[in-house]
């Protein structure tokens, strides 16, 4: 893959990636479950404002049953007591109870049909919440899977953002080692030519004799070492063909200078 191939799939990672991160599937199911969290509590907070109305109402009710009765049992004493206009003053104020009351009762009727209306609409709503619920946690598990599987998918084929940064490096190194490598061979084959001068060990010239006197010195030091080591009789026979060696290095040396 080419550096420009490598480059231009770098640049559909990253828009993929900004694409996925605007279209999160599990931000979006998190969100559509909280919302329904969210209306269920609205639903259950209803029921309960609906129920205590109906209570509230139930109170009022019950003291205006006892009013009834209370306004009955007075008309009833006026009456034994000879005093009609009492009880008739009593019988008014009983049938204006009654009218409230009836009122009231069909109030309470109508919240406790309300009340129950949402009752079965947050048992319903409750139904779908956990039936959603399940299938979101199944659906972000299998998002999960899937992205992780395209993840080594294109880790394993160098389509990832990761792969390729990598890949790039690697190709970066490369190309800079064998640049190296290719100047570091062509300069010591330049210096062999004798085209650059190796400042630090010298020219050509004096390479070479540093040579024949680096040999000379050890045929030297061998030519000592036999003669301390050798017995007396031998070391005579030694040093006369040491001398013979030494004259000869000498004169090689001095063949070799002047054909220099």
């Amino acid at each position: 893959m080419g550096l420009i191939s490598r480059w231009i799939t770098l640049i559909k990672t990253k828009m993929s990636q900004l694409l996925e991160g605007a279209e999160d599937p599990a931000a979006q199911l998190d969100y559509s479950y909280q919302r329904q969290l969210d209306m269920l509590q609205d639903v259950k907070r209803g029921i309960v404002e609906v129920t205590t109305s109906r209570r509230r109402l139930d109170l009022q009710a019950a003291k205006l049953r006892e009013n009834v009765d209370k306004l009955d049992g007075q008309a009833r004493q006026a009456i034994t007591s000879g005093r009609e206009d009492l009880a008739r003053l009593a019988l008014q104020r009983k049938q204006a109870a009654q009218m409230q009351l009836s009122d009231m009762d069909a109030q309470i009727t109508q919240l406790e049909g309300e009340q129950q209306k949402l009752q079965d609409a947050e048992s319903r709503l409750r139904t779908k919440v956990d039936s959603f619920r399940t299938r979101k946690e199944t659906i972000k598990a299998q998002y999960s899977a899937a992205e992780a599987q395209v993840r080594i998918g294109e880790a394993a084929t160098g389509l990832s953002e990761e792969m390729a940064d990598i890949g790039l490096a690697i190709e970066r190194a490369e190309n800079k080692t064998e640049e190296m490598r290719a100047r570091a061979l062509a300069i010591d084959e330049l210096v062999q030519l004798g085209t650059l001068e190796d400042h630090i060990g010298g020219d050509r010239l004096d390479r070479e004799l540093a040579q024949l006197t680096a040999g000379d010195s050890i045929d030297q030091e061998l030519a000592r070492m036999k003669l301390e080591l050798s017995p007396p009789k031998a070391q005579a026979q030694l040093t006369d063909g040491e001398e013979d060696i030494v004259e000869v290095a000498d004169d090689d040396a001095a063949e070799v200078e002047v054909k220099l």
